[in-house]
């Protein structure tokens, strides 16, 4: 019997270990592309460019048809997403603002954006305005604190384009409606890592700024052709210095660089340290520090 009182003390004492070490820790996941889900200690869900439904998901995959007739079925990404709280867009395109609007009508997620850019997604693509305000739409230099004051996002440059595409386009309406100005993301989490979101951005001499945010993980575009070339990439990294690099926006389209083996190598030999994310892995911080991969 006292080895039976033993063991149960000993299992209960495991249990509140364990959940109070997953009350102070932050995952990220990675889904391929450009998006990545952010779970914070209070357990807030932030999505950042929720193109869920991008080729590189697991989650998204196309099942082989089964004989000759029957045809290829997509799984729906969205289905096992019950929580999120806030959606991050860095701009217009469409492998950006992805699903966030069918995202936003199931789980009630306010629009993190520029103004311009969340005006035109609920005119245009039916977003929720309830689901956005002075609260969450900002611009490049300001700050907003969300989550009940335990994050804090810095809206910072970045280089590239921002036009959406017009699904009300006609014989006069343009086919691209206005977007705003592309943007990263810089995300402070209270008892959790800093994390800078590049967006699309070409390299620029002001990114040693955002150095000053002291990035525990910067997530950097290296598809090339519309954002930085893997070397620049590089560069980019060099110049933030973040302790942890992750390489994002390759491999979905032909025309983007297909592999991130170059750009880690590269990284790592200018001496940082660099993880390359399989699409659907997840990792987990205690605190700052990165304790499960």
């Amino acid at each position: 019997m006292k080895i039976f009182h033993r063991t149960a003390a000993l299992l209960l004492l495991f249990s509140l270990h364990q959940a109070a070490w997953s009350a102070d820790a932050t995952t990220l996941t990675w889904y391929g592309h450009a998006a990545f889900e952010i779970v914070t200690p209070n357990n807030k869900v932030l999505m950042i460019d929720p193109w869920l439904k991008n080729p590189m998901n697991p989650n998204a995959k196309v099942s082989k048809a089964e004989g000759d007739k029957a045809p290829a079925t997509a799984k729906d990404p969205l289905t096992a997403i019950t929580k999120v709280d806030y959606i991050l867009i860095t701009h217009g395109h469409f492998d950006h603002i992805g699903d966030a609007v069918e995202l936003a009508k199931k789980t009630g997620a306010r629009l993190v954006t520029n103004y311009e850019l969340g005006a035109n997604m609920a005119k245009l693509l039916g977003y929720p305005k309830q689901q956005m305000g002075y609260d969450t739409l900002m611009n490049i230099g300001g700050e907003i604190t969300i989550a009940n004051g335990e994050v804090v996002v810095d809206m910072v440059p970045a280089v590239h384009s921002s036009g959406m595409g017009n699904p009300l386009a006609g014989d006069k309406d343009p086919e691209v409606a206005g977007g705003g100005n592309p943007a990263g993301f810089v995300i402070r989490i209270k008892n959790g890592p800093t994390i800078y979101d590049t967006g699309d951005t070409a390299y620029f001499s002001d990114m040693a700024l955002i150095s000053d945010f002291a990035p525990d993980v910067a997530l950097i575009n290296i598809g090339g052709h519309f954002g930085m070339e893997p070397a620049m990439a590089v560069r980019a990294a060099k110049t933030v210095h973040a302790k942890l690099v992750i390489p994002q926006h390759y491999g979905t389209f032909p025309v983007l660089t297909q592999d991130a083996k170059g750009f880690a190598d590269a990284v790592q030999k200018a001496g940082m340290r660099c993880k390359v994310m399989q699409p659907g892995t997840t990792l987990t911080f205690k605190g700052k520090k990165l304790v499960s991969e």
